[in-house]
């Protein structure tokens, strides 16, 4: 074969390389190319679902959560008025009373699939109300998605509207400071002053409070952010002075059913 015949067929290969790699070029631009099949659905937790472990528990796998805010104007607050078929009050959302006006309500925004049941069940006793996306602001870094639809779950009391006449804790079912703790840990995962504002936006606080933690007078053993929740509820958390251990909480509560009294503190 002459030497010519092999320049004009190295020519040609180059040539075919050039024109592949320019091909490539063309289609590796993925600019304005979504990832397929995100999620449209994302629920608001206030409450223990601001916890990272117990949020992942209920989801079965690891769910990345966005700190947000709900405003004032969505037209609830944030309440212990949520009796768990296991004897406690638990956090919801109620109506304002008369005279009392809602209230920013902060959490975190999560993504789960179109199969909510995992998280219904979890909040058997709840009713799941949209959220506008106007009445969220995120609170970090990160964004809001820029679609799709925001739930949160309401208590809905027998006959009555989501929100509406909720019954408060009494000696039956108090606030157990080991549902406390998953709750302001959780806020914690995003930094003080987040898991403070919990604290400050959530009314109806009550003295019948139980210490129920394991090994509650020698906390550090289980929960080694036992200190900083203390003083977190200590500054700011209404009724944590009357807090007590079970033995006492079932003395006083025996004490208090027989003198037929209220056991009440200030709310915040």
């Amino acid at each position: 074969m002459s030497a010519l015949a092999n320049i004009r067929r190295f020519a040609a290969a180059v040539s075919l390389t050039f024109v592949a790699l320019a091909a490539h070029a063309q289609t590796s631009d993925f600019w304005g190319t979504r990832l397929p099949d995100q999620p449209t659905q994302f629920i608001f937790g206030y409450g223990s679902l601001i916890n990272t472990p117990s949020r992942n528990e209920t989801a079965g796998k690891s769910v990345a959560a966005i700190p947000v805010r709900v405003s004032a104007a969505f037209g609830y607050v944030r309440s212990w008025s949520d009796r768990s078929g296991s004897g406690f009050t638990a956090l919801g959302l109620r109506r304002p009373l008369e005279g009392e006006a809602p209230m920013t309500i902060n959490g975190v925004i999560y993504p789960v699939g179109n199969d909510m049941s995992a998280f219904d069940q979890r909040e058997k006793g709840y009713v799941r109300v949209e959220v506008p996306r106007a009445l969220i602001e995120p609170v970090s870094w990160q964004a809001l998605p820029s679609q799709g639809t925001v739930w949160v779950y309401v208590p809905k009391a027998e006959g009555q509207q989501p929100g509406e006449g909720l019954p408060l804790p009494d000696a039956s079912f108090p606030i157990v400071e080991s549902y406390v703790d998953i709750v302001i840990e959780g806020g914690l995962e995003y930094g003080p002053e987040f898991a403070r504002e919990i604290i400050e936006t959530t009314r109806d606080w009550s003295a019948y409070w139980l210490n129920d933690r394991t090994l509650a007078r020698r906390p550090w053993v289980f929960d080694k952010q036992f200190a900083q929740v203390d003083a977190l509820l200590a500054a700011t958390a209404p009724c944590f002075a009357q807090r007590t251990f079970s033995e006492e909480y079932a003395a006083r509560s025996a004490a208090i059913a027989r003198s037929k009294k209220s056991l009440a503190c200030g709310n915040s």
